[in-house]
């Protein structure tokens, strides 16, 4: 299994290298690496027990680190504005997409764990975007973080709600809220001791943050509740010492676990197996125009310009990581094919989209113009 492990991690080296010389999101090119290399491609490399497990570490290194930016001060300080665009961005998006799959023949079921991924846009993606394209400095830049802030606070909501619906939800809920608690009463404890221990300059706090991980992850085991919603609580109770320290050490196990994530979820989809292709396609345009239709909304209300929505929308198309896990965890085969495509779709565009902004605003406005004024 080594082996192809080894060969995954190749081809992903061979597609990261591409996709920094043009410029171009490198996780699409992971997931593509994958549906070559697996059950849709040449059938080379199959999922093991060592690939599920590094897959999980990237997951729960990547709620981590999303929990260190979720300062309650912040959040607080920020209310208007940051509630009503994610509310937007939430109720179009969510709407659009349970409708979209059910119309396209999901059933219910399967349509709401579709629609929480078909919300979740990739905060790397848009992260990353900003910074490749010098856009860190623009206004709209500012909204686009804070709705990437907002969105995984509704991915805690969508964890909760998902773990929840099993056997014993408020057996499940009870004891993820006393877990919760505990963490946030231990760190403000050693609040002072952790940030001292992560300022040292040795191979101390690299151990520390990846015991830390691993032990919450173990001790989610235990308890019967879901790492992921255990990796959140701990990154956003640890907000309050040295984030900036934290995501710093948290941050080489993360991507290098991501990059084993993407491929090897791409791996274990196959989509030769009933995945039907056309609805698929269809519910991926539909989850572009979705964000185009909530980025102008949130353009016109926070920045008072339609115009302002395209530079939001072009940054905010791509779905990612957070759209494969919900699909993962929650969702059947066909999900989480349907998403593996529809992931694929929209980030590719969205990098596009990131890339030429500029371009797009101005070709709508000729568009606009010419309507105004016919021959």
């Amino acid at each position: 299994m080594m082996e192809g492990i080894a060969l995954a991690l190749f081809f992903c080296l061979c597609f990261a290298i591409i996709s920094k010389k043009f410029n171009f999101p490198p996780i699409p090119l992971y997931m593509l690496a994958g549906l070559i290399l697996g059950a849709s491609g040449l059938g080379i490399v199959q999922t093991s027990e060592i690939s599920d497990f590094l897959t999980s570490l990237g997951l729960i290194f990547l709620l981590f680190t999303m929990g260190l930016e979720l300062k309650p001060s912040e959040l607080i300080g920020r209310k208007g504005s940051f509630v009503s665009s994610g509310t937007i961005d939430l109720g179009i998006n969510i709407m659009l997409g349970f409708f979209g799959s059910v119309l396209l023949g999901f059933p219910v079921e399967e349509a709401v764990v579709i629609a929480c991924a078909f919300y979740i846009s990739s905060s790397a993606m848009a992260v990353a975007s900003l910074i490749e394209n010098r856009k860190l400095a623009a206004p709209e830049s500012e909204t686009i973080l804070w709705l990437m802030v907002f969105e995984d606070i509704i991915l805690l909501f969508i964890i909760v709600f998902f773990s929840a619906s099993g056997e014993n939800p408020l057996e499940t809920l009870g004891m993820a809220f006393m877990v919760i608690a505990a963490f946030f009463v231990l760190v403000y404890g050693f609040k002072s001791k952790i940030s001292a221990l992560l300022s040292r300059d040795d191979e101390l706090p690299l151990l520390f943050t990846f015991t830390l991980v691993l032990t919450v992850a173990g001790i989610s085991d235990i308890v019967g509740i879901p790492e992921t919603l255990t990796a959140i609580a701990l990154g956003t109770a640890l907000s309050v010492t040295s984030p900036e320290l934290l995501e710093k050490h948290a941050m080489p196990f993360r991507d290098i676990f991501l990059i084993i994530f993407f491929v090897f979820f791409g791996i274990s989809v196959d989509l030769s197996n009933g995945i039907p292709i056309v609805p698929v396609l269809g519910l991926s345009i539909l989850a572009i125009l979705s964000k185009l239709i909530s980025g102008i909304l949130i353009g016109k209300k926070i920045h008072g310009s339609y115009w302002s929505g395209i530079d939001i929308w072009s940054e905010t198309t791509s779905r990612g990581e957070f759209s494969l896990a919900i699909a993962g965890y929650y969702g059947s085969p066909l999900i989480s094919g349907t998403v593996a495509v529809m992931v694929l779709v929209t980030s590719i565009i969205g990098g596009l989209t990131g890339k030429y902004s500029k371009h797009l605003k101005k070709y709508f406005k000729k568009i606009i113009a010419g309507k105004k004024n016919p021959a």
